[in-house]
This record gives structure tokens, sequence and C-alpha cells, in this order.
């Protein structure tokens, strides 16, 4: 299992997950039904909508299967799938500079991955302060839709 740890600047209520390769998530992905699962996704990248405009701490966990799952420890989960045909990963803010952004070293192909949101009533109304955290999981496995398993409602 690989485990990591970032501490990035969700700029524009965001955080990017992307194969090295891709060209992001362009703008017109954030559907309202995008902002209501909280995440816009293409083919290899995805962008995590956060509660803060601010440094929010993400956890990133590449496992051989899926974790076990435990819903009522979560505010917010998400699954979706990512393709990573250069098999390196970035996660990075969506204003960081991408050639100097965190990578992983993760084999080539389809990953299912879980986005998991926790603490996001902590927020304060002016979306700068609060104890928000995101966990991204990830597992290989086929392209699967875009699924909410459990939705955070304001």
């Amino acid at each position: 299992m690989i485990t990591s740890e970032f501490k990035l600047f969700a700029d524009f209520f965001q955080f990017l997950v992307q194969d090295e390769w891709s060209a992001g998530v362009d703008g017109d992905l954030w559907t309202e039904d995008a902002m209501r699962a909280r995440l816009a996704r293409g083919v290899d990248a995805f962008a995590v909508r956060t509660a803060r405009n601010m440094h929010v701490p993400v956890e990133v966990l590449v496992n051989n299967k899926p974790p076990k799952l435990d819903l009522s420890s979560w505010d917010h989960v998400v699954e979706l799938s990512i393709d990573l045909p250069s098999g390196r990963l970035v996660v990075a803010g969506c204003s960081d500079y991408l050639p100097e952004a965190e990578r992983l070293v993760l084999d080539k192909g389809h990953y299912q991955a879980r986005v998991l949101y926790s603490n996001l009533d902590s927020v304060y109304s002016d979306g700068l302060d609060g104890d928000d955290r995101y966990r991204v999981e990830l597992w290989k496995g086929d392209a699967k839709p875009l699924k909410v398993l459990k939705e955070f409602v304001v």
C-alpha cells in the first residue's frame, strides 16, 4: 500500500487528481450534477470540490484491492474510475505549477477511485477556516461511471 499526504491550496474550491499526460479538468465539466457530486471528471483526471478556498489536507491511498468502507465515518463519498496511461499520478491544487507538482508512480492502466470527504460542516461561513479533510483511495480496476455513495447536503 502507498500512502501519501498533501497540504494543497484548494484555489477555486478544488484540487486535481490526474494522469501526468492529462490536459486536466475543463471548467465545462462542472455541471450541476458535478457540483452536487462534489467532483468533476474526465477520463484521465478529476477535480475534487472542497468546502474551503484555502490549504486543505489530502490523503492518497493506493491499494491492491478496495479498502473497506464505513460510510458513517464520512460526510460525502464518491466512486469513479481514472485512466493512468503514463503511470504517473499528479495530485495538486488547480493553480499549482503542474510540472513541479508531486507525482506518485503507479502501474499504468485503469484504476477505481473513491473520494471521501469529512468534517465538511466544520467550515466557517467565510470559507477560510475549518477542519475538512479529503481522502482519495485508488486500486486497479475497470472503468466505471461516477456514483455518489453518500451525499452531504448543506
